[in-house]
């Protein structure tokens, strides 16, 4: 059989037996039908295709501008091929089993520095104390309660606009939070942003949500938290387009880590399911160590 006719085969069998979307199916018909015409160009087929094979394939990707996410995709057909092959008894090997996966590098989370956060909460505490119209007043104050407990904790935006009131542990000392896959964590909070929320809380009507909005979900949408947050940013001389979030939460791992706290604890407060979703911030510790060697071993001091 042609390396086409071995392609129609596998994908046939991915439509009848795992329903696979017209969509997917395109997509892998793509990938293979280039792999395919490449062996050829090598004067190989599909069951005679080796590990060597592969590998020059995954080069020439990479030679021609393609991302290592998108090689990663496309070795991940040619798997699926392979492994349907040697399932049909139409060869005895499969030649992906020990290829190496490209691996992207994951992009540096942006962070702003200690003193930007300051700034920051600086301004957010000075507007929510300036006298005002009462619901602006009110804005102000739930903005510096938000900035101040993501700053303190690390939450997701999801969670942090969500929290429930009854969140709100121990006379405001921690928060249980609900975040992905419906798993709870306990989060401790700081002096600061501890009182925020005490002084806080003492300005709401009867609710569910410790910030609570007119929408339909009952508490205050994502976008007008971050909406408030670039507005502030800009008060503060910073860069709206450094400001959002997500950002606060870098921030707060990674001014963690710098300050000495152990990346498994970050992982916990950050609610990572897997250790190897925190290491992106591992650029941390690397500074670190770098600055340790370079400060104390005692052959990095300059000779006299």
């Amino acid at each position: 059989m042609s390396g086409n006719h071995l392609v129609g085969a596998f994908l046939e069998m991915m439509s009848a037996e795992r329903g696979a979307a017209a969509n997917t199916i395109a997509a892998y018909e793509r990938d293979l039908v280039d792999y395919a015409g490449y062996a050829a160009g090598r004067g190989q087929t599909l069951l005679t295709a080796d590990r060597e094979l592969i590998t020059a394939y995954l080069d020439r990707l990479r030679l021609d501008g393609l991302s290592a996410a998108s090689s990663a995709r496309r070795l991940s057909a040619i798997r699926q091929l392979h492994k349907f092959l040697c399932a049909e008894g139409l060869r005895g090997d499969d030649p992906t089993r020990i290829v190496a996966s490209p691996r992207s590098r994951r992009p540096l989370p942006k962070v702003l520095s200690v003193a930007e956060v300051d700034t920051l909460l600086a301004t957010a505490e000075a507007a929510a104390n300036k006298p005002a119209k009462p619901h602006k007043q009110a804005a102000a104050l739930r903005l510096y309660v938000l900035l101040e407990l993501l700053y303190a904790t690390g939450l997701r935006v999801s969670e942090l606009v969500s929290l429930r009131r009854a969140a709100v542990m121990r006379d405001a000392g921690f928060l249980n939070v609900r975040g992905k896959g419906n798993k709870e964590r306990i989060v401790p909070l700081n002096d600061r942003a501890r009182d925020a929320v005490r002084a806080y809380q003492a300005t709401l009507e009867p609710g569910v949500f410790l910030f609570p909005a007119t929408g339909a979900e009952g508490y205050l949408s994502r976008q007008v938290f971050a909406r408030d947050l670039k507005d502030l940013a800009i008060t503060a001389g910073i860069s709206p387009a450094r400001v959002a979030p997500h950002v606060l939460r870098h921030a707060f791992a990674s001014h963690l880590l710098a300050g000495g706290a152990d990346l498994r604890v970050v992982q916990m407060l950050l609610g990572h399911a897997d250790i190897s979703t925190t290491q992106i911030y591992t650029h941390v510790l690397d500074e670190k160590l770098r600055h340790l060697v370079e400060t104390h071993h005692p052959l990095a001091a300059p000779r006299g």
